[in-house]
């Protein structure tokens, strides 16, 4: 498995792919594929904490947009 990274004195770890997105009490919430891990360990995360993967979140946004269009 891999180590975590430090980033700002905290140990992080990577994450490979954002999956997924629902809403939880008014909170976004993002399924989080980690890098090197099976898909059982997943994770729901919300956005604060995903701030070190912005460009991820964004990637993820742009794509779901795209496939609500497409839906409609």
């Amino acid at each position: 498995m891999p180590k975590p990274v430090i980033i700002e004195g905290e140990e992080e770890f990577e994450i490979k792919r954002i999956l997924n997105k629902r809403v939880v009490k008014g909170k976004e919430k993002f399924l989080v594929r980690w890098k090197g891990y099976m898909a059982e360990e997943n994770i729901w995360k919300s956005r604060e904490n995903l701030e070190n993967a912005k460009e991820l979140v964004n990637e993820f946004e742009r794509e779901y947009r795209e496939k609500v269009k497409e839906l409609r």
